[in-house]
This record gives structure tokens, sequence and C-alpha cells, in this order.
């Protein structure tokens, strides 16, 4: 990868497009089934110019509780993009939400001084809910609804090559009724930085304008997008990210710890003291972070089967303390870190 980027051809994407850039946003909006793609130096900033360009401020969307548009890109869809986020439960399963549902909380349209909701935000793989996955036929019905009720529909796909390897289907079948889709290069795809986000040309014509007043304009981009270019050929692999994480997901639950199973590369596991748990997991050589009040593991391109062993051996069984770098185990007292569910 880092190779592609010293080779890179370039050119100035500010003023008259970069060739490798150029090259990389018409393979994604390829794949996606789109007219056209932008590439953005994150998919944070993907989503907002999404937001930008579909939202009046004022204007009301809704997206599933936990999205990433919602909790963790610093509040830029109501403080930028000017939108009112509306949260709506998972009643579709975990990280999804049903055609009824996206009906009831369009609504019927009221006096010219009620909420105007005009945009739905989906998530395809849910992060927050465990990287869980919405199968094509699931995202079409949904994404029909909310335009029979006359929204707009936003795709966070930033982990979608998950979900397209995951159920063996193009990722043109997972985007069906979206008028824009981000898509991530660095989630298991190892590029360093870059985000794309796709639409119709018009779309992409605007998108261009506000990433240039957010500060995403570079000018030889081509090194980056190089490594965008090495990563699509990756996407395969991630299939292997998602086995190990079913490993490492049986190999704690054979040591009594509590968690759902995994669809994707993310295991989220239920323990009574999280910030007990990080640091016991911390102390044993194992990086592990907070979501959804769980313990988020992460499986991705750098591990190899020997490092899923050499993790459930540090972190042991539930009430045991991982044994040290030198092998030696420790007790945990009941304070420390106590079972799941007491």
């Amino acid at each position: 990868m880092r190779a592609a980027m010293a080779e890179a051809e370039v050119g100035d994407d500010v003023l008259d497009r970069d060739p490798t850039m150029r090259a990389l946003e018409e393979r994604v909006a390829g794949y996606l089934g789109a007219a056209d793609a932008l590439w953005t130096p994150s998919g944070s900033m993907g989503n907002l110019i999404a937001l930008m360009s579909h939202l009046r401020r004022g204007d009301a969307f809704l997206a599933p509780l936990g999205a990433h548009v919602l909790d963790a890109e610093l509040g830029t869809a109501a403080w930028l993009a000017g939108g009112m986020p509306r949260p709506m439960e998972h009643d579709g399963g975990p990280g999804k939400v049903t055609p009824d549902a996206v009906r009831r909380a369009a609504g019927p349209e009221g006096p010219y001084f009620t909420l105007r909701t005009t945009l739905l935000c989906l998530e395809n793989t849910h992060n927050a809910a465990g990287g869980t996955v919405t199968r094509p036929e699931e995202h079409a019905t949904v994404a029909a609804a909310a335009k029979a009720a006359g929204l707009a529909v936003h795709l966070d796909g930033a982990r979608l090559w998950h979900a397209a390897v995951k159920l063996g289907a193009p990722p043109a079948a997972l985007t069906v009724g979206a008028d824009t889709v981000q898509v991530c290069l660095s989630k298991g795809l190892g590029a360093p930085v870059g985000s794309v986000v796709a639409g119709s040309a018009n779309f992409v014509e605007e998108a261009r304008r506000l990433r240039k007043m957010l500060g995403g304009g570079v000018r030889q981009g081509g090194v980056l997008a190089a490594a965008g270019l090495v990563a699509l050929d990756r996407v395969d692999r991630l299939a292997e990210d998602h086995e190990r994480a079913t490993t490492l997901a049986a190999g704690l639950r054979e040591r009594g710890w509590r968690l759902q199973d995994p669809e994707t590369n993310i295991v989220l596991v239920d323990v009574a003291d999280l910030p007990g748990t990080l640091r016991r997991f911390e102390e044993a050589g194992v990086r592990a972070s907070a979501m959804s009040g769980k313990v988020r593991l992460m499986t991705h391109a750098d591990l190899t089967d020997a490092d899923i062993d050499t993790a459930l051996a540090r972190i042991g069984p539930l009430e045991t303390a991982p044994p040290g770098r030198n092998g030696t185990a420790r007790p945990v007292s009941r304070s420390h870190s106590r079972p799941a569910g007491r």
C-alpha cells in the first residue's frame, strides 16, 4: 500500500481533479450502483456532506438508536447540517427499524409550524449494535417505505463491505433506494485515511462544493487515493476477520463471559463492571474499548489465528485475572471484576 502511494499518478484535485482520485471515485461508484462518487478525508465528513445536501435548517431526520450520525459525529448533523435528530427504537432487530416504524415516524404533513421530517439515515452494518447486518430485502423495504412517505434516504455504509462479504452479495444490492451512500476505506480494509460518498451526478457536484467548504479539498490526493484502491482489492479478506471474531466469541463464552454471537468482526461482551474490565484487559495486553455499555473487541487485518489464542489466554476465565506477561495467573477480587448479571 505504501509503495502504491509513493508511485501514484497525481494532479490537483481542488482544481481539475487528480487522476488517481478520480479512478477511485469511479470504481466505488460502480460498486455501489451510483452515478458518481466523491472522496472525503473521513466517513464523518462524508455523512455530514450528505446530510447538508438533504436537509434544510430545522428539518427533522430519522435514524436508528445508536447510529454513528447520532452519537459519534459530535452533533454535526444538528450543528452544521441544521437537522433535528429523531432516534428510532430497534424494532426490527439490533440496529434495524421496520417499514411500519418509518411510516409512523414520518407522519402526515401538519400545519406550517410543525416539524418537517425529510430524511431517513440508515447504517449497515450498525456499529453500536455489534456490527449487525441488514439484508438486501430488509433494506429495500425500509427504503421504499421512506420514499413513499416523502423522505430522502442516506445510507451510512462505513462498514458496508463487511455486510456484503457476510451475505455474499454485491455492495450495490445493499444500496437500493438510497439517495446517497457513504463507505469507508479504512474499516478493515487498511487504508490510512479516506471514505467515499456517492449518489447522483448532481449530488456529487454539490458535494464537491460542500467538501471544500468543510476543508476537505486536497491537492495531490492521488497519494491517498492509491491506498484506497489497494484497500478495495482486500474486501474479500474481511471474511477472515469475521471467522476470527466467531472464534474469539466462542472462546470467551467457554471461559464464562456473556456475549452475543457476532455477525461480522465486532464482539460485544456484557460485563457488570465496565471500567474495571477494561482495565483488566489493558493490564493483560488486550486492547479493547467501550461501546453501548459493553466491552468491544474487534478483529482486523493485522491479527492472526495465533493472536486470537493469545488474547483468550490473556483474558482468561471471567472469575480469574488474566495471566501476566510471564504467564502467572492472578486472582481477582469480586469488587474488581464481577460475573456479568450479578
